[in-house]
Parts: C-alpha cells; structure tokens; sequence
C-alpha cells in the first residue's frame, strides 16, 4: 500500500526534460542569419533602454513582468524586419507573443531610437 502512495506522488513531478522542453517553447527560436550590430550602436541602445523605463517590466538575464531580454534575443534574428516589426511593437505595445503579460504602448519613443534600443537587445544572445 505504500509503495502505490509513493509511486503516484512521483507522476506528478515534472523530469529534467520536461522542463527544459517548457522553456525552449517559450523562446520558439525563429531561424536565420543575424547581421552584425555595430558597438557603437549596441552602446546607444543600452543607454536609451536604461533611461527608458523598460527595466519596469524587463530583465536582462530574468523573466518579471515581461521576457527577459537574453530571451528576446535568442527568439529573434538579427534582420532589418525583425528590429522594425519589434520597434514598433514597442512603440504599439501588444500582447500574447510571450503569453499573458501585456506590454504597454510606448507611444513617446521615437521609431529611430527604438529601433537602436532594439539591436541592443538582440545583442545580447
């Protein structure tokens, strides 16, 4: 009778390489070739992303309210569409590309600098 007690409490722990399947869907790593982010452009973004705000719902390395930013980065290419489709949604805000968090518009930015704010984050896979 113990040895069923046991064994059904074992089901329900997630294994090793489930959890790491979780985490590979929640990135969904879209395939192509990254271009080469200037230095100069990567330092520009830096300081504009941490007088921006972002660091309200954003971590580098961790999630909080929104994907961390490394995770940002390795779901994206670095590609000309790729920065302008997230500067915009920066600007727009949306919602349901990471699951449930919403991300607010940020409608003060301007498109240049988001853009440069952009390649900052990708920058950093």
């Amino acid at each position: 009778m113990l040895l069923f007690l046991f064994t059904g409490c074992q089901k329900d722990v997630p294994s090793e390489r489930e959890e790491n399947s979780t985490k590979k869907d929640y990135i969904r790593k879209i395939e192509g070739k990254s271009e080469h982010i200037p230095d100069e452009v990567v330092a520009k973004g830096e300081v504009l992303v941490a007088y921006s705000g972002c660091a309200d719902c954003h971590r580098v390395d961790t999630k909080a309210k929104g994907p961390a930013f490394r995770d940002i980065a390795q779901r994206y290419p670095v590609q000309p569409a790729y920065v302008d489709m997230l500067a915009r949604k920066v600007i727009s805000g949306g919602f349901g590309s990471w699951g449930n968090p919403i991300m607010s518009p940020h409608p003060h930015l301007s498109i240049e600098d988001t853009r440069t704010m952009v390649y900052y984050i990708l920058s950093l896979d």
